[in-house]
């Protein structure tokens, strides 16, 4: 029987050490069984970055109406890789950990925050490699006043992330081979969010573009590009609007995951 949302949100409460503990682990772990560990944190970031950078910097130009397309890269391309993620690997989430599920009686909803916590503490370094990046590649953005900014942006994304976890954990559980068409939709979010490119040299269409600009991930590299190149507050209404998707998909996600909180067990038996 599933309990009352107000209890099942205090057991989540009282598992608390347990969810922490689960995702530093899982974090520190990670890259255990390679050779440099947990310097591939640092590593991949910036070979992903360098390969983009390549392609769609050098190769093909594609920095229309942008000064600093290095940065503009970096950020977006980065940034983007923890939404990604919760996109595309959320869906075998909950069957990729039957085996905690079967040994232990507790709040399901603790994996997919424990997963959502993990990719945020490797952000941290992945945000330390954009602010390294960004600093030394010409044409260079020095750090400037407003870079803490960048701390509740990364908080917010995380959040974001979490509501996006809830949503695809689910739908992954009921239907695994949904994992091959969210990992379609992540691809599909990464080049219509002006990850690459600027949405606004590309979109002609101003209510196509409008549409666009109203995505959260769209929002979250924006402001973060807005913080760390251009040294800015972002404008208010992106504060709200990304303020508003992480709410309803923060709440609407956790609703929609804890209700099928009597099948995760069972049917994974």
């Amino acid at each position: 029987m599933r309990p009352p949302l107000g209890t099942y949100l205090r057991e989540l409460w009282e598992r608390r050490h347990f969810i922490w503990y689960d995702a530093r682990q899982r974090s520190s772990t990670q890259n255990t069984s390679t050779r440099l560990g947990n310097v591939w944190l640092f590593l991949r970031p910036l070979i992903d970055a360098a390969f983009y950078w390549v392609i769609f910097g050098v190769l093909m130009g594609v920095d229309r109406g942008v000064d600093n397309f290095p940065a503009f890269l970096i950020i977006g391309l980065l940034m983007f890789r923890a939404t990604g993620s919760a996109i595309s690997s959320g869906a075998m989430l909950m069957r990729g950990s039957k085996s905690m599920i079967r040994a232990f009686n507790f709040p399901r909803a603790a994996v997919p925050i424990s997963s959502v916590l993990q990719a945020s503490m490797s952000s941290v370094a992945t945000m330390i490699v954009i602010c390294f990046a960004i600093t030394i590649i010409p044409p260079f953005a020095p750090p400037n006043l407003m870079w803490p900014l960048i701390i509740p942006i990364f908080l917010l994304q995380a959040l974001l992330n979490l509501g996006i976890t809830f949503i695809t954990a689910r739908i992954g559980f009921h239907l695994p081979d949904m994992a091959n068409v969210l990992s379609v939709v992540s691809r599909f979010l990464m080049y219509g969010s002006g990850v690459i490119f600027p949405i606004e040299a590309f979109i002609k269409h101003p209510t196509i573009r409008e549409i666009v600009m109203l995505n959260p991930v769209y929002r979250i590299l924006d402001m973060s590009r807005t913080v760390l190149i251009d040294g800015a507050v972002p404008a208010l209404d992106s504060w709200l609007i990304l303020g508003a998707w992480v709410l309803v998909l923060l709440v609407g996600g956790f609703v929609y995951f804890s209700r099928g909180e009597e099948i995760y067990g069972r049917e994974l038996r």
